[in-house]
């Protein structure tokens, strides 16, 4: 595994992280275990996951197998950088009790109470605000979180899904206030055929120092090799893979890509993840494997080299919108 910077921090993490969205939903326990034992075992030290993953009426289940699996001792805890997320609704059937979801000071501190009895540790080393809140400032989110600093709950605080002018608001009030640290990353919907993040939350997230952790790589499974897998009779595209493909524009684009990276012998997938490690600013995509050959392929990502040819290709396919303002003015 090769390691990098989380954005302007001291701390060390994979260019792979571990995304623990299946845990639970789709994959058991014992087989969520035995993938978490296989990432430690590869190098990948930086695992994400979400308070309300679990989803309905398991939210939190997946924090509770993490949880479950630190206790397995050896080490665990003590080799994992863990980050999790605090904002969703956390009652099973929607209906939150007043101040019981987004970040107010007082569901910060809830929520990381449950999130580290569900985890089985004293301490987060990344807590993400898992979407903006339009209606707390953010001075009183840096001053929940700065007493969660000096207690020892957490040591660093990213964001999720957040747009270019709330990474600079965040910092900057987090700068006047003094003493506190501000973001230190962004995860962000980011990949080859969705690249609109370059144009502002990446060029934010650089000059803030933050490292952008891409989710959805292979955007909802379309870039994992959708087509081929049924022409040869494999697993069929669903969910958003699926809604893609019908729009023929959409689908002679990825055949387009499928076409590209078979003259390449490159695998979709494992190009897919390479692509993100070129980017300017990525720290590492989130890698959300139901099964351990799904680790395995996305570990041989890691030490894929791609072409400049291949890359100018992968670019005619899939074009960025370019920097801004020019992608949207002269």
């Amino acid at each position: 595994m090769k390691y990098t910077q989380l954005g302007r921090t001291g701390l060390k993490v994979g260019r792979l992280v571990l995304g623990t969205m299946n845990f639970g939903p789709q994959t058991d326990e014992a087989d969520s275990h035995a993938i978490m034992d296989a990432a430690l075992d590869a190098g990948i030290n930086f695992f994400d996951t979400a308070n309300v993953y679990g989803w309905g009426e398991n939210k939190g289940r997946t924090e509770e197998i993490i949880g479950n699996w630190f206790a397995k001792g050896e080490g665990r805890r003590d080799k994992v950088v863990l980050a999790t997320k605090v904002y969703g609704n956390m009652a099973a059937d929607g209906d939150a009790w007043p101040n019981h979801d987004k970040l107010s000071a007082v569901n910060i501190r809830r929520a990381v109470d449950a999130s580290l009895k569900r985890l089985r540790t004293d301490y987060i080393d990344v807590y993400q605000f898992h979407h903006i809140d339009r209606r707390t400032p953010f001075e009183e989110i840096w001053q929940a979180i700065d007493v969660l600093v000096q207690q020892g709950k957490i040591l660093y605080v990213g964001s999720s899904n957040f747009p270019g002018y709330k990474i600079a608001q965040a910092n900057e009030i987090a700068a006047r206030r003094g003493g506190t640290i501000g973001l230190v990353s962004e995860q962000c919907l980011y990949n080859l055929a969705e690249r609109r993040a370059e144009m502002e939350v990446i060029p934010a997230a650089q000059e803030y120092g933050l490292g952008v952790i891409p989710w959805s790589p292979l955007h909802g499974g379309l870039l994992g090799g959708v087509i081929k897998k049924e022409v040869e009779g494999g697993r069929r595209a669903s969910g958003r893979a699926a809604d893609s493909l019908a729009n023929t524009t959409i689908r002679a684009q990825i055949q387009a890509y499928e076409d590209l990276l078979d003259k390449h012998g490159v695998e979709p997938g494992e190009a897919a993840l390479a692509w993100l490690l070129t980017r300017p600013g990525v720290t590492g995509p989130i890698v959300g494997p139901r099964t351990a050959e799904q680790l395995e392929s996305a570990l041989r990502a890691v030490e894929l080299e791609l072409s400049e040819e291949l890359l100018a290709g992968l670019d005619e396919i899939f074009p960025g919108p370019g920097p801004s303002p020019e992608a949207f003015a002269w």
